[in-house]
């Protein structure tokens, strides 16, 4: 076989190869027939109503198909609001707080059907870069984080991640005349413009937005400053001298991502700027009764106990350095921390709920959906 066959030869099964892997990176790009369900099974409330407002922690059960299309994702999070409204919850002075990294998860919207059954999320991913490859390969050559390869899958998605979110949480936030705490998303160069969520093509940071009563973005995107360990290889942190205050029909809001409600200096910054109102989304996947293993990823605050160390549970280094046990240090009435739950792939996740107004602290406990209400003091 002369020279030039073999390059024949070649260059055919190369074209053949590169069309069966785009009809197969097509094919089955239907989102799944299963219908959402809410398992909205726990409506706790704090307080009473005295007029100042609410906040209104959303726990929403969230599946892998629930992202398969911003249709399917908009429904999920609009029957969790139509329910707290049901029980007299939605007000005009009412601010909802949904969880960490719910918007994260859109990632996966508009993939293959087989993406949404994969067993585990490194078979989800896999499955996402090769049925994308062009699009990942240069994202992944792109990227500088330690985590190539997830880094590369948020910057590949992340212009059609902040649409789906800006549009799905503005219009919520306009629909039912609320301040909305969107959760958190994964974001390069995340900033606000305009009242819109845009992402850039910087290092990727885990942000959330707030939205107004008007379905307009306020400025600026809150960034998180403290990454835990298991996001430091892809996720770059905010600075807490750039934490913001909100202003808000039912007071002053700071936000607090997750692990940032675990460190005193987040709750000066937010007492300086005069917060009357902290919101904690958080992501739950430790079980409330494992044994605590300490900060992740950045040194124990000075104040903190190093017996406590594997020897208090989850839950009770949650009650006592996160939100509950710091919230007088802040200045705030009130605060709530919400976490994720459902089962996305491998990912089974709950976690405690908190919820604080002056000296009471509620603390509910579940796996399912849930709401979880405060009444915001004099």
């Amino acid at each position: 076989m002369n020279l030039r066959k073999l390059i024949r030869r070649l260059f055919i099964a190369v074209v053949v190869l590169v069309a069966a892997l785009a009809v197969w990176s097509r094919a089955g790009r239907r989102p799944p027939d299963t219908a959402a369900n809410l398992n909205l099974s726990e409506v706790h409330s704090l307080g009473r109503d005295t007029g100042n407002g609410n906040l209104l922690g959303i726990q929403p059960y969230m599946l892998a198909a629930d992202y398969a299309t911003e249709a399917r994702f908009h429904q999920k999070l609009d029957g969790y609001l139509a329910a707290a409204r049901e029980k007299g919850l939605i007000g005009t002075k009412t601010v909802v707080v949904f969880p960490e990294f719910l918007g994260s998860w859109l990632v996966v919207t508009g993939e293959k059907r087989t993406v949404y059954e994969a067993r585990t999320v490194k078979e989800a991913a896999t499955l996402i870069a090769l049925s994308n490859l062009p699009s990942f390969m240069s994202a992944y050559l792109g990227a500088r984080a330690r985590d190539r390869m997830t880094a590369a899958l948020f910057r590949m998605k992340a212009r059609k991640m902040a649409d789906i979110y800006q549009r799905v949480f503005s219009g919520l936030a306009k629909d039912y005349g609320v301040t909305i705490v969107a959760g958190s998303i994964l974001l390069p160069s995340p900033q606000v413009k305009d009242g819109n969520l845009l992402a850039g093509d910087g290092p990727l940071y885990n942000t959330t937005v707030v939205y107004g009563p008007d379905g307009r973005a306020r400025e600026p995107a809150v960034r998180k400053v403290f990454p835990t360990k298991e996001e430091q290889p892809f996720v770059s942190p905010g600075s807490v001298d750039d934490l913001p205050v909100f202003e808000t029909p039912a007071g002053k809001l700071g936000v607090l991502i997750c692990a940032d409600s675990w460190y005193p200096e987040a709750y000066r910054q937010l007492r300086r700027l005069g917060a009357e109102l902290i919101a904690v989304p958080s992501l739950g996947s430790a079980k409330a009764d494992a044994v605590w293993q300490g900060y992740s990823g950045f040194p124990n605050p000075e104040d903190v106990d190093p017996a406590d160390v594997g020897h208090l549970s989850e839950g009770e280094a949650w009650a006592k350095y996160a939100l509950p046990g710091r919230l007088p240090e802040s200045g705030a009435r009130a605060g709530v921390n919400v976490f994720l739950r459902g089962r996305l792939w491998d990912l089974t996740l709950d976690g405690l709920a908190f919820a604080a107004r002056g000296n009471e602290v509620a603390t509910y406990r579940g796996e399912d959906g849930s709401i979880v209400n405060v009444w915001i003091g004099r």
